[in-house]
């Protein structure tokens, strides 16, 4: 099993987030340092954790592109199974960009304990990154067995505001913007936003969605 990084609240949690890191960057990068610390002070217990093939990068192996989504599954199911002997209470799913992808597929599968009560996706790559022409990436949160929200920056080049605007989304699927937000939630110099008002409000987000789906 991975080895988990857990961010906890100084209170009984409202639920714990196994947290998967996107394609490129690992589960300790800024960005999930950030978004764990604040999502503990929402009171939601973080427990991060990293795909085999990007764990192996810390022990000099080499720096592989990542397997597709499909693969990393059984990963998540291990590292999940894992996690529910180690917290109480209900627990959510989730990652950053194909961390979420690769959650809200497993929340398709049959064999979804009942304890994991949603899914949580911070920058879900909608299509290829600029390519709005390439085939949506709208499957795994079409058959997703619970609900799912995401945290999407209004300028995201995997799925902007103004693209999202223009089709429609599954009934169990909520969608939070975050303003002039990239891919990683940061806004341009010249908006009164900051990245760590974006990512305070996607963690506030998230802890609603707890308490209501819990």
């Amino acid at each position: 099993m991975p080895d988990l990084l857990w961010t906890r609240p100084n209170t009984s949690p409202v639920a714990t987030l196994l947290l998967a890191h996107g394609a490129g960057a690992a589960m300790d990068s800024p960005f999930m340092n950030k978004l764990a610390s604040a999502l503990a002070a929402e009171g939601v217990a973080v427990a991060r954790f990293e795909f085999a093939y990007m764990a192996g990068r810390r022990t000099g192996g080499a720096k592989r592109p990542p397997p597709k989504a499909d693969k990393l599954i059984g990963e998540f199911q291990t590292t999940l199974q894992a996690l529910m002997a180690d917290c109480e209470g209900p627990i959510l799913i989730g990652g950053k960009s194909m961390g979420g992808r690769v959650a809200a597929m497993l929340a398709g599968g049959a064999s979804l304990p009942g304890r994991v009560k949603g899914v949580c996706c911070f920058g879900y790559p909608f299509h290829p990154t600029g390519k709005a022409d390439a085939d949506w990436r709208l499957e795994p949160l079409q058959e997703a067995k619970r609900p799912v929200l995401i945290c999407q920056g209004d300028r995201d080049p995997f799925g902007s505001r103004a693209e999202l605007d223009e089709i429609s989304l599954p009934e169990a699927v909520s969608l939070i913007y975050l303003e002039d937000g990239n891919h990683d939630f940061g806004p341009r110099g010249k908006s009164p936003a900051t990245l760590d008002g974006n990512i305070a409000e996607a963690a506030k987000a998230v802890a609603g969605f707890a308490e209501k789906i819990g």
